[in-house]
């Protein structure tokens, strides 16, 4: 008995770790500072995710997901044996119309792009090419998906 009350308020916690009640927009994410944004040990940043489990805040879709567990994972092109491979994830849109990029830099950035012809997003530096699955960054062949 004690462990269906502890399965079932686990699973009461993991289906509310993400809610996010308030609103958000991209100009809001453009007025906080990054140590608004900057994670928690264990809580919940000002998105409501779970930073501990890895969520991060989709636009695209606007709910919190963990990257690796829904998107598309994309390996940078070029690692070297030993080096740490930091993979970008593609998100789709419902639709198919658009996709978010998730890139690690210097910290996680999210953009969106738009489809521009046939299996081909892009938007500003970025162009994800959805039948090669390979995305390209100011031209240059950065990430691919092919043999995930």
């Amino acid at each position: 008995m004690k462990r269906i009350a502890l399965l079932l308020s686990f699973g009461f916690f993991v289906l509310t770790a993400c809610n996010n009640p308030q609103s958000y927009s991209s100009e809001n994410a453009k007025n906080q500072t990054d140590s608004e944004l900057s994670t928690v040990v264990g809580g919940k940043d000002v998105h409501g995710r779970q930073t501990a489990t890895g969520e991060i805040w989709s636009e695209l879709n606007r709910n919190c997901m963990q990257a690796f567990s829904v998107a598309q994972r994309l390996n940078p092109v070029g690692v070297k044996e030993g080096e740490a491979i930091i993979s970008a994830f593609v998100l789709f849109s419902e639709d198919k119309s658009k996709v978010e990029l998730f890139l690690r830099e210097e910290k996680m950035v999210s953009t969106i792009t738009e489809r521009s012809e046939d299996n081909v997003y892009q938007g500003g530096e970025y162009k994800f090419d959805a039948h090669e699955s390979v995305l390209y960054i100011n031209g240059e062949k950065k990430y691919d998906g092919k043999g995930q």
